[in-house]
């Protein structure tokens, strides 16, 4: 491979922001992976976020991005996976696998989409250092016939239509608006970019906590949810404390700690199955590796407040949420997923202009 812009490169990032700034160029905020497609004749390369390649985990989607893209190109993107309509971000988590034959058979099973926002370089030129409003052109170009799985992300510098997006496009399972200095060269791994992403809020069960890597202090709240049957699911960790908070929590969370985990509503969180299925904190994944998962069990008495941006499949926190405030005038068992409002549905093929 010999490309003006060689791998590995880390993207260019946003910041997070409370409200859509005036006079930028705006696009959907893709919750998939991003990644940088590399494409020098017969080769590809998909560099991640930290420059390390995904190519393994998409067959589907190297073949795609050789016979689409232009023939020497250095593409910045999301790779996403769509079911019935929504995007599906526990698909695309399933093909970080080791097992090759996995790895295919889910390639078959729930194709994975590339959906293209930037250019990086194109032929023997870099693009780099040229302005957003002239990569976009030469994207829209270059990506003029572009077929599915490959797609062109929508764009506009209409404010009132990114505002129109913000509000339609999370019934399909985006999560938010990016927006663009139209006269930004391409920074790579730097925040110069803006984020603004949903935020709600919800009062959530605190059943237990980990230390943080530091030491004996609060790292995380293990938070949950009760179901209709009255089962307390774990959905999701509140973090991001300053340090003195992290101690503090310990001790204030010190009446409520329980010896016996044995009676705890999570009390099955050492079997691997269970946390499969379940979510339940503490026990091993393909994620967690040799991490030390190790939890401390609460009695489930404490309410927080807590907000939260998206609900992966209505049932867990898709990101970490942040915590707001105690909540001693709520009870445990109030905490419901009744209380979460749903984002009205809305069909990602309206998004990307494809077939249903």
């Amino acid at each position: 491979m010999d490309l003006p812009v060689m791998p590995p490169v880390k993207p260019m990032l946003a910041k997070p922001v409370a409200k859509i700034p005036p006079g930028m160029q705006y696009e959907a905020k893709w919750d998939g992976f991003r990644a940088i497609v590399f494409r020098d004749g017969t080769e590809v390369e998909l560099g991640s976020r930290t420059g390390k390649p995904l190519t393994r985990y998409f067959p589907e989607l190297v073949e795609a991005l050789r016979e689409r893209l232009p023939e020497r190109c250095v593409v910045d993107g999301e790779i996403v996976i769509a079911l019935e309509g929504h995007l599906d971000f526990d698909a695309l988590t399933e093909r970080i696998h080791p097992a090759d034959s996995r790895v295919r058979m889910l390639a078959d099973k729930t194709p994975a989409s590339f959906v293209a926002f930037d250019v990086l370089a194109l032929d023997d030129r870099s693009l780099l250092d040229i302005p957003l409003s002239d990569r976009r052109r030469l994207l829209e170009k270059a990506l003029s016939s572009v077929t599915p799985p490959v797609h062109l992300a929508p764009a506009t510098t209409d404010r009132a239509v990114a505002e129109e997006w913000f509000r339609q496009y999370e019934g399909a399972g985006l999560d938010g608006v990016i927006a663009k200095p139209l006269s930004l060269p391409y920074r790579p791994d730097e925040r110069v970019m803006y984020k603004v992403k949903h935020e709600r809020t919800a009062d959530a069960v605190v059943a237990g906590y980990r230390y943080h890597k530091s030491g004996p202090v609060v790292g995380s709240l293990l938070l949950g949810l009760y179901d209709d049957q009255g089962v307390l699911q774990h959905v999701g960790v509140a973090a991001a404390f300053a340090m003195k908070r992290r101690a503090e929590l310990v001790e204030e969370l010190e009446p409520l700690r329980m010896e016996d985990v044995g009676s705890h509503p999570w009390a099955a969180w050492s079997e691997e199955a269970a946390h499969e299925t379940a979510r339940l904190p503490g026990a091993p994944s393909r994620w967690s590796g040799k991490k030390d998962l190790a939890w401390v069990p609460l009695r489930p008495e404490r309410v927080a407040e807590v907000a939260y941006d998206h609900m992966e499949k209505g049932v867990r926190f898709r990101h970490t949420a942040r915590f707001r405030r105690w909540r001693p005038d709520r009870t445990p068992e109030s905490c419901t997923y009744s209380q979460l409002e749903e984002p009205v549905r809305y069909d990602l093929a309206e998004i990307l202009g494809t077939p249903g």
